[in-house]
């Protein structure tokens, strides 16, 4: 690579991912320790929706997560709502230590898959694996439920790391396999789904960037890595 000429950060797809479960199940501290590889001291319950991403890698493609999380507390829910349209990912997310949790999934996932991709992804995540002493709903629970409703099930940790990057490297694998089997078209309105562009710029040289790239656009990148089984996980 010449000097002065950097990678720019590309991307194969760009995959639109809700977070969404009830208040205080974790959903926050979850998608931090995904993206900074660190637990979030002292979290706030969102207020209405928070932005964030993650580049991911598959095999030899590169996958962008556009994540959006979602507050759990039901004055946001009209709010909230509005950002499952189109998401082609939901990991939803309740408290193993919350039988309440647990009971309100049903309402979740009724309003994800109304809103969300006619091919919506969903992983059922049951987070605080840390607090094993005082689960409230059994391993078995959640995967029962999780393979009723047709979604894939894992049990993470916010807090020590535990199977945390497992449920979005689910969602994503999958979302890939139905682009490769030609199930479903990134081209498609509402999918969730939108292909990327991987190019080089040439730093300090406008002009060489005009002519390279003046007439079309770019977008932002995210990397998908291999998934790693990790305990808990039921696919």
């Amino acid at each position: 690579m010449d000097e002065g000429t950097e990678l720019i950060e590309a991307y194969d797809y760009l995959f639109k991912f809700i977070v969404i479960g009830e208040a205080g199940t974790g959903k926050s501290c979850l998608l931090y320790h995904c993206i900074h590889e660190s637990f979030k001291e002292h979290s706030a319950h969102t207020i209405g929706v928070e932005f964030s991403s993650r580049t991911l890698r598959i095999g030899e493609r590169n996958i962008k997560l556009q994540l959006w999380d979602t507050a759990g507390q039901e004055r946001f829910r009209s709010v909230t709502r509005s950002y499952y349209r189109g998401a082609a990912g939901a990991i939803l997310v309740y408290d193993i230590t919350s039988r309440q949790s647990f009971a309100h999934l049903d309402r979740w996932l009724a309003d994800c898959r109304a809103l969300g991709s006619p091919h919506l992804v969903a992983v059922l995540v049951g987070n605080k694996l840390d607090r094993e002493d005082e689960r409230e709903v059994e391993y078995s629970e959640g995967s029962r439920w999780a393979q009723e409703n047709g979604l894939l099930f894992v049990e993470t940790s916010s807090l020590t790391g535990e199977n945390v990057p497992t449920p979005f490297h689910l969602a994503a694998r999958n979302i890939l396999s139905s682009i490769d089997s030609g199930a479903l078209d990134p081209d498609a309105a509402g999918t969730g789904v939108s292909y990327g562009e991987r190019q080089l710029r040439a730093v300090g040289s406008s002009s060489r960037l005009s002519s390279a790239f003046g007439r079309r656009g770019r977008r932002k990148s995210v990397s998908l890595g291999d998934m790693v089984g990790g305990r808990g996980c039921s696919c």
